[in-house]
């Protein structure tokens, strides 16, 4: 998080809401009950694929999904983009820029039968591109060194306890997860599954203090013999920091959240994803595919930067639209449109992510200078 401020922003999730709870709720417009991201930074969004391999561009992360307020999603998604302007050095009046077509790509979404296609950026293409040539090796390079049938301990994998090790194991032949393994990968109900090796993941900033397991396992095809090696993710699911709409109906144990989250803004993702319990605690469960990549922005030009802001718009757009009947979609259609005469992004989201801006810079320099003075030094 020392690296960037932008590095800052997309790992300091609780910041936003501490400024949410602070804020004049009367400058954000309050839209229809729907699942949210809850943690929707440029980061989170990027190619996933299907259980049949087909990549599309979705969101892909879930921690924090609730079912919310949509102008939350677009209100963090502006300030990630506002902050991946400033790290390119491109001009305040690019941002500005980038705001209001971020407002168009996501409105447009909710017009019943417009069809018009959004360009595509150029970064986006190139991260498809890449995600449809990937294979199994280079998702194994990627996340566990080499491409061998283990996991190597060291920095990022660490070994697990006895106790960790059987409660994995029983994840995996008695709950969902088994089953989720034999939907994708399982073409007949004999189908042997083993589990090769378990190990804890040192990951990000969401895992910090949670349980996190890397898990791999070994597929045998009866009819063809062939072997298939499949990597799990296991991360413990906690309460989530985005705000809910009360009395919605959502699910009360955190796993299930997460997935339903998915399942609704993401299909691609959250039909790879189960839930299960593991030293007592709920935690879920998701394949990954060598077609899953992070999006990484290192610098825009300022024809890139409004080509971005405006498909991500679409992109959240999309998994909003998605969850409402046509009704529902007009209505919160004219009330992100209802001041049409004003030029650029409404002053509710200029307003917000000034102030957003504002703060998590002043945290990010206070971060920065609390781990300079904290540090051991190796």
């Amino acid at each position: 998080m020392t690296k960037s401020a932008s590095d800052y922003v997309r790992g300091s999730t609780s910041k936003f809401y501490d400024w949410l709870e602070t804020a004049s709720m009367g400058k954000i417009p309050e839209g229809p009950p729907i699942w949210i991201c809850g943690d929707c930074h440029i980061g989170n969004l990027g190619p996933v694929a299907d259980i049949e391999g087909k990549v599309d561009f979705q969101i892909r992360d879930f921690d924090q999904a609730v079912i919310g307020n949509p102008a939350h999603d677009l209100t963090r998604l502006a300030l990630s983009l506002a902050f991946a302007a400033r790290g390119s050095n491109l001009p305040g009046i690019m941002t500005a820029n980038m705001l209001e077509v971020l407002m168009e790509g996501y409105a447009a979404q909710f017009v019943i039968g417009d069809e018009t296609e959004v360009p595509v950026p150029a970064v986006v293409r190139a991260s498809m591109k890449v995600a449809r040539r990937r294979t199994w090796k280079n998702l194994a390079r990627e996340r566990i060194v080499d491409a061998s049938p283990n996991i190597p301990l060291g920095k990022k994998f660490w070994p697990i306890l006895a106790k960790e090790l059987k409660a994995i194991q029983s994840v995996f032949v008695k709950g969902n997860a088994i089953n989720l393994v034999n939907k994708i990968h399982c073409r007949h109900s004999d189908d042997k599954v083993d589990l090769l090796d378990a190990a804890y993941w040192v990951k990000g900033c969401s895992s910090l203090g949670l349980l996190r397991y890397a898990v791999l396992l070994d597929v045998d095809d009866r009819e063809t013999k062939r072997q298939e090696i499949c990597l799990m993710d296991i991360k413990e699911a906690v309460a989530a920091k985005a705000p809910r709409y009360p009395d919605s109906a959502m699910p009360t144990v955190n796993a299930e959240r997460v997935v339903k989250g998915a399942l609704n803004l993401s299909p691609h993702l959250g039909e790879r994803m189960m839930t299960g319990r593991i030293l007592g605690k709920s935690v879920f469960v998701r394949e990954l595919r060598p077609e899953d990549l992070k999006l990484e922005i290192e610098e825009l030009s300022p024809r890139e930067a409004v080509k971005v802001a405006r498909y991500f718009g679409a992109i959240v757009g999309k998994a909003h639209a998605r969850q409402m009947d046509e009704s529902v979609a007009l209505a919160w259609f004219r009330e992100l449109t209802s001041n049409p005469s004003s030029k650029g992004a409404p002053n509710w989201l200029w307003e917000c992510t000034v102030e957003l801006a504002a703060l998590h810079e002043a945290a990010y320099l206070e971060h920065c200078r609390h781990y300079v003075a904290t540090r051991v030094d190796d």
